[in-house]
């Protein structure tokens, strides 16, 4: 099966930025698209970004121009670099990705969540 760590959650200040990582390991023919998720308290996952193959990118209207997602293929690796953080981004962030552990055969991978804290 396929494993997702991810790295980089804290706590920071506004207008601070962090730095997250999520590596994919095991079984990989391709990985298809790759994102982050994020659930703060009382609300519902939001898809944050993601990125194709091809390095296309997504993102959502309220991190759009603060954030950038980015991946690098070698390393089954995918980053979400967040600047001008703000209260507002304070949730649990989830990497995804959608793996191929062999051609025609693709099942969606989730990281164990990493807590990202903005305080006021």
């Amino acid at each position: 099966q396929v494993r997702l760590v991810e790295s980089g959650g804290g706590l920071v200040q506004t207008g601070e930025s962090l730095r997250l990582s999520c590596a994919a390991s095991g079984i990989i023919f391709s990985i298809n698209v790759m994102g982050w998720y994020r659930q703060a308290p009382g609300k519902q996952r939001e898809l944050v970004a993601s990125i194709s193959s091809s390095g296309y990118a997504a993102y959502a209207d309220s991190v759009k121009g603060r954030f950038t997602i980015s991946r690098d293929n070698a390393k089954s690796t995918v980053y979400l670099q967040m600047n001008i953080l703000k209260p507002e981004d304070t949730a649990v962030y989830y990497c995804t990705a959608d793996v191929r552990s062999s051609p025609g055969s693709s099942n969606l991978y989730w990281g164990q969540g990493t807590q990202v804290t903005v305080s006021s």
